[in-house]
């Protein structure tokens, strides 16, 4: 009779997905963890939250092709609604008799931590002066409205400056999703 010990488990869908993604060779990555971790938000943002055009980012959208390293891995996508108004645009929709969910999504920056991480302003300076207001666009073959979408927010600024979601990890795999804005925002109209 066969020994059932020499038998491994199969993988669990994150663990599988996980591994299909993961570039090689590892050493690719400055830390190989940040870019696990970022996997694992990435899969919870697709099949729990419904973003689409997902994509984790190595290298700084500001330097000529992209020639510097991020300070670790983050993601960039299209939330199925939109995850932040500013103040200003609130007050224009509410006297233009416009939802929030009329309004146009945004892309947006991701940024995966884990819970027992320590967090200090320097540390995300660090992160805001390597990535663009604006999110870089999507990789070829998407949809059209989307490009579309994405061509109209080059065209405008975006308000209330940079910003990224902070993903934040537990040990338990539950995310937790945070606004984070690079200096003072005003605060939203209740």
């Amino acid at each position: 009779m066969a020994s059932q010990a020499s038998i491994p488990p199969t993988l669990s869908a994150l663990q599988a997905f996980t591994q299909s993604q993961t570039p090689r060779p590892p050493d690719l990555l400055r830390e190989p963890y940040y870019y696990h971790l970022a996997l694992q938000v990435l899969h919870n943002l697709q099949h729990q939250h419904d973003w689409t055009s997902l994509k984790i980012h190595t290298h700084s959208p500001l330097t000529a092709e992209n020639s510097a390293l991020l300070p670790r891995p983050l993601i960039t996508g299209l939330p199925p609604r939109r995850i932040y108004v500013h103040p200003d645009e609130q007050i224009g929709m509410l006297k233009a008799g416009v939802k929030e969910e009329d309004v146009d999504v945004e892309r947006e920056w991701v940024l995966p931590t884990h819970l027992k991480e320590k967090w200090s302003l320097r540390r995300f300076a660090e992160i805001f002066d390597a990535v663009s207001e604006t999110p870089p666009g999507m990789p070829q073959g998407d949809q059209e409205d989307e490009v579309k979408s994405l061509q109209k927010e080059e065209d405008e600024k975006r308000k209330g400056g940079k910003r990224v979601l902070l993903a934040t990890v537990s040990d338990d795999s539950t995310v937790v999703y945070y606004i984070v804005h690079d200096g003072i925002v005003k605060p939203r109209q209740n």
